[in-house]
C-alpha cells in the first residue's frame, strides 16, 4: 500500500528521535560527565606553555654554627618608632665592661690598630696613635689623638644604636642596653667617612664598600641581633641572607674572639710603653673643661679633637665631636 505524505513524515521523525537516542546510549544520567555542557568529558591536555608549575626545591638546611642557621633564629618584625631614642639610654659614654681597666673604645683600637702607641702611665690602655687597615674601605688610615686625623678613624657600633633602639633595645633593662653599646662583638674601629655614610642605616639600606668584608659585617650584626633578643625587618633579613648565600659556610663571630686584642698588638703595646715611659708627656691644653655643660656656657660646644680643652669623655660616640647635644 503506497504511504500517504503524512506517514512518511511521522516515519522520517521517527528515525531521528531512533537516532539522537542512539548517540546518548552510554552517558550517565544527569547529562554528560565533561565539566561543562558541550564537553566529551575527557580531561582537555595542557597547551604549550601551559605545563603544571613545579613546586620550589626546598632549600637545604644551613650547617650548625654558621651565620646562616642563626640568621634563622632571629625575628623578624616591622621598625618601631624611634620615639625616646638618645645615646644615653645607652650608657654615659664608654665603659669598659671587661674589667681590664680600659674603655670599650681603647679596647677596640688595641685590638684592630698596628704599630700603636700609647699615653705614658696607662699601662698599654690609652691610645695615641696607629694605623687600621679599615674593614669598610679596605683602605689604611693613619690615627693620632687629639689631632684633626683622629676623626678619620671612628668606632663604628655595628648595629647602630638607633637600629637597636627601634628592634628591641627600647624593651632592654638599661644595664643590658649599655652593654650592647660597649660589646666588642658590636664595635670596629673604621673610616669616618663611611661610618657616617652608614649612620644608623641596617643591612637592607647599607652595606661595606669593600665586598670582601660584607660575609663578616653581616655575619656581626647576626650575631649581636640574636645575643639580644632584637629583631630584624623582612627586607633587612633578606638583605643579609643575599649575603650569606655566597658564603654560607661563614661562622659565627665569638664574643671571645671579638675581644681579643691581637697577640701583635698586645705585644707591642707593652714594650713601646715600657720604652716611652721616660718620655715627656705631652703638653696639656691651658684650658680645659669639667663637663659638656662647661663646654656649652663657654660656647665651645659642639668640641671637637682639635679644640682646646678638648677630652674624650666629652665623645660618647666616638666621632670625633663631642657635647653635640
Amino acid at each position: 500500500m503506497n504511504a500517504t505524505p503524512r506517514t512518511k513524515l511521522l516515519s522520517a521523525l521517527a528515525a531521528v528521535l531512533v537516532a539522537a537516542g542512539a548517540a546518548g546510549c552510554g552517558q550517565p544520567a544527569g547529562g554528560p560527565a565533561g565539566p561543562f555542557p558541550g564537553s566529551t568529558g575527557a580531561p582537555a591536555a595542557p597547551s604549550a606553555g601551559e605545563a603544571a608549575e613545579e613546586e620550589p626545591q626546598a632549600r637545604p638546611p644551613a650547617a650548625a654554627g654558621t651565620a646562616l642557621a642563626l640568621l634563622e633564629t632571629v625575628a623578624v618584625r616591622g621598625r618601631a618608632p624611634k620615639t625616646g631614642y638618645a645615646r644615653e639610654q645607652f650608657g654615659s659614654g664608654w665603659q669598659g665592661p671587661d674589667g681590664n681597666g680600659c674603655d670599650a673604645r681603647n679596647d677596640v683600637l688595641n685590638r684592630d690598630l698596628t704599630g700603636t702607641r700609647h699615653k705614658a702611665g696607662t699601662h698599654g690602655c690609652i691610645v695615641t696613635a696607629g694605623t687600621p687597615k679599615d674593614p669598610y674601605t679596605a683602605t689604611t688610615i693613619s690615627f693620632l689623638r687629639g689631632s684633626d686625623t683622629r676623626t678619620a678613624v671612628q668606632i663604628d657600633h655595628v648595629v647602630a644604636l638607633s637600629d637597636a633602639w627601634q628592634k628591641g633595645a627600647r624593651r632592654l633593662s638599661g644595664q643590658k642596653r649599655a652593654a650592647l653599646a660597649n660589646d666588642p662583638l658590636n664595635l670596629i674601629a673604621a673610616d669616618g667617612p663611611a661610618n657616617g655614610a652608614k649612620s644608623d642605616s641596617d643591612a637592607a639600606s647599607w652595606l661595606p664598600p669593600n665586598r670582601q668584608f660584607r660575609c663578616r659585617y653581616v655575619a656581626r650584626q647576626t650575631a649581636v641581633k640574636a645575643k639580644y633578643g632584637l629583631w630584624m625587618t623582612r627586607a633587612e633579613h633578606d638583605a643579609i641572607a643575599r649575603v650569606l648565600s655566597t658564603c654560607p659556610q661563614e661562622p659565627v663571630p665569638s664574643a671571645a674572639d671579638a675581644a681579643k686584642r691581637t697577640a701583635a698588638g698586645s705585644a707591642a703595646a707593652g714594650s713601646a710603653d715600657a720604652a716611652r715611659a721616660a718620655e715627656p708627656a705631652a703638653p696639656e691644653s691651658a684650658v680645659s673643661y669639667q663637663d659638656c655643660t662647661a663646654v656649652a656656657a663657654a660656647g665651645a660646644a659642639p668640641i671637637r679633637a682639635a679644640d682646646p680643652g678638648w677630652d674624650a669623655r666629652f665623645d660618647r660616640d666616638g666621632d670625633g665631636v663631642g657635647c653635640e647635644s
